[in-house]
């Protein structure tokens, strides 16, 4: 089976990383992120229609009957319908907004819930959610520290490091909405990306103790070729099932399949060469 020289090119992808690293951490330093409802707080309003409903219709008489900064989008089908909005709302006023709504449409308009989320609660999640994040790094790399050594755990974290990093610098140049759904999938990311770097360790460890002729930088490649099959395959087949989530799924999964998306194609890159570069470069 022919080697493909992986580390040949590992400088260019060190530069390309670092480039990428700089713009999405600048980029969360200036633009910072599109923080969703789950975080900012605000009302959260589900409404059925008997018909198909007309989101830009919608919008136009919202806006008119001063409900300023509402974000209306499909859910689940074309019937059911989320409007977001900024502020507060009791149930007296959402029952005021459906009735505007029916006034100016044909079909019947049924209120499902109405939901609120306070700035404090916001706040929280905020928090617990970026220790989450910071817990599973942690955990990860005693986990791997622990299976492997040190080395292969410094080499894992900072692949992890550099995929979250990535798709949060995505969502803040994208402008795309942050919310809990998003987070999840940043998690989801973790665990795909740590279980490929796992395999394509397991085996740079295997050939180092078979492969005795060879230098460092050849055993990876000799890794990295004998996985690559693996690892084309399982990331291919993700992403055809995530690019149909991103599709067909509607508004409510998007950011969700889009942050995977993002964090699997960059996770299978930083398993190649990110973990890898960072093993080689610590002898």
């Amino acid at each position: 089976m022919k080697t493909f020289s992986f580390m040949r090119w590992r400088w260019i992808a060190v530069t390309l990383s670092l480039m990428a690293m700089i713009t999405a951490v600048g980029s969360l330093a200036i633009k910072q992120l599109n923080w969703g409802l789950d975080f900012t707080g605000g009302t959260l309003i589900e409404i059925a229609y008997s018909g198909s409903a007309n989101l830009t219709e919608i919008r136009k008489v919202l806006s008119r009957e001063g409900y300023e900064g509402a974000e209306i989008v499909s859910f689940g089908s074309d019937r059911d319908v989320l409007v977001r909005l900024p502020d507060g709302y009791s149930d007296m006023q959402g029952a005021l907004m459906i009735e505007r709504l029916r006034a100016n449409t044909d079909m019947l308009v049924e209120l499902r819930r109405i939901e609120f989320v306070g700035p404090q609660v916001g706040d929280e999640l905020r928090d617990d959610g970026g220790i989450a994040m910071l817990t599973a790094l942690g955990l990860v790399m005693l986990y791997v520290a622990f299976r492997f050594q040190i080395k292969f755990a410094v080499g894992a974290v900072v692949a992890l490091i550099h995929d979250v990093t990535f798709t949060l610098g995505f969502f803040s140049l994208t402008g795309l909405e942050f919310d809990l759904t998003v987070l999840a999938a940043l998690l989801a990311v973790v665990g795909y990306s740590l279980n490929d770097t796992i395999v394509v360790s397991d085996r740079i460890r295997e050939n180092l103790r078979k492969v005795r002729r060879a230098g460092p930088s050849e055993v990876i490649d000799i890794s990295l070729t004998e996985t690559l099959g693996r690892t084309l395959v399982t990331s291919l087949t993700t992403l055809l099932v995530l690019a149909a989530l991103a599709i067909f799924g509607g508004d409510m999964i998007f950011g969700f399949s889009i942050a995977l998306l993002v964090g699997v194609v960059v996770g299978t890159y930083s398993s190649i060469y990110v973990a890898a570069t960072t093993l080689l470069q610590l002898g």
